[in-house]
């Protein structure tokens, strides 16, 4: 995995040989974007199998759930990390009365399918949601949504890329997101390396660019939709949905449909991570507030579906009301 968290100084790649290692990198945030975790995953539960010895019945099956909970336990807000994890547990299931070898084989081969199938979506979500876009436009993004958050091309990003790709002229202002800056580090990193125009900004200015510049849309990813079309995102991914609203301004959301949690009724039910207040209290190790001060350090937020102007899927693109059409494209078939 390239380490997300040297980036954009260092691009430094880590090599991870167990389930544990995987583990530990989701949580420190080596890895982080909601289908990245997802796919993470999967690689960290055929990787902690593969290293099972001379195991079976009920003692394989308790491993097998040890390395699904130690997992399940790193990111609780980004629902395609449990998606991953239950998808690698179906395969067990249907197999876990086989030879241990094949059992990892298999565990192997969907994992690899996941990560494939993960790049295949994304340029599905960017066809989708590049037609919403002007021929000339300047969109603006909070987080990172891109290649880095997903196993390639990107959700929001990806959009970004398919726009460009069909020869749009696309011009980015990106947040920088605080305090763990995202955007500042890993999306402009991205936009540059594809050559894209980008302009960082800080998450304060949003509003100000939004009521001075030439803004066509804002899109983010996400890490869970609710059934009702509630999405939780990067902490101020609300803030900027007021904004957008307040300036007509289209906000769009791109996410693949294993983002949409059915069973999640509403925002209020999504679980919000709390992350350590030292990513607020300092920045590259050194503290900016007075040593008495505490702070808080809420890694996501939840925008209510009424400032969501519409969700792109691979799928296709949903709207309002949100229950309806998220459900008709869960049933839809993808071409």
């Amino acid at each position: 995995m390239i380490d997300q968290r040297l980036l954009p100084n260092e691009e430094v790649y880590n090599l991870y040989q167990s389930h544990e290692q995987v583990a530990d990198a989701i949580r420190s945030m080596v890895i982080r974007g909601a289908p990245a975790i997802g796919v993470a995953a999967a690689m960290g539960i055929a990787l902690g199998v593969r290293n099972l010895r001379n195991l079976s019945g009920t003692e394989l099956d308790s491993r097998f759930e040890a390395i699904c909970q130690l997992l399940a336990q790193t990111r609780p807000t980004a629902v395609n990390l449990f998606w991953a994890i239950n998808r690698m547990r179906r395969v067990y299931d249907a197999n876990k009365h086989h030879p241990l070898p094949e059992i990892k084989e298999l565990l192997q081969q969907e994992a690899i399918q996941v990560y494939q199938e993960d790049i295949t979506v994304n340029r599905r979500i960017g066809d989708h949601g590049q037609a919403l876009l002007p021929n000339q436009a300047t969109v603006l993004t909070h987080c990172n949504a891109g290649a880095l958050a997903t196993a390639g091309f990107g959700t929001a990003l990806g959009v970004i890329r398919a726009a460009v790709n069909a020869g749009k002229s696309i011009r980015v202002l990106a947040d920088e997101t605080r305090p763990f800056l995202q955007g500042a580090r890993l999306t402009a990193w991205e936009l540059m390396k594809d050559n894209i125009p980008v302009a960082l900004i800080t998450d304060s200015m949003a509003g100000h660019v939004m009521k001075t510049e030439e803004v066509q849309a804002v899109i983010v990813g996400a890490d869970r939709v609710a059934a009702n079309g509630d999405v939780a995102n990067k902490i101020g991914t609300y803030t900027v949905a007021v904004l957008a609203k307040a300036h007509r301004i289209p906000f769009y959301v791109a996410a693949p449909m294993s983002t949409i949690d059915f069973n999640t009724a509403t925002g209020a039910d999504i679980p919000i991570e709390q992350r350590s207040e030292q990513e607020v209290l300092e920045l590259n190790g050194k503290r900016i507030a007075p040593d008495c001060v505490t702070a808080r350090n809420p890694a996501f937020d939840v925008t209510p579906a009424e400032y969501v102007s519409a969700i792109i899927t691979e799928n296709g693109v949903a709207r309002p009301p949100y229950a309806a059409s998220l459900r008709a494209l869960a049933k839809s078939c993808v071409s």
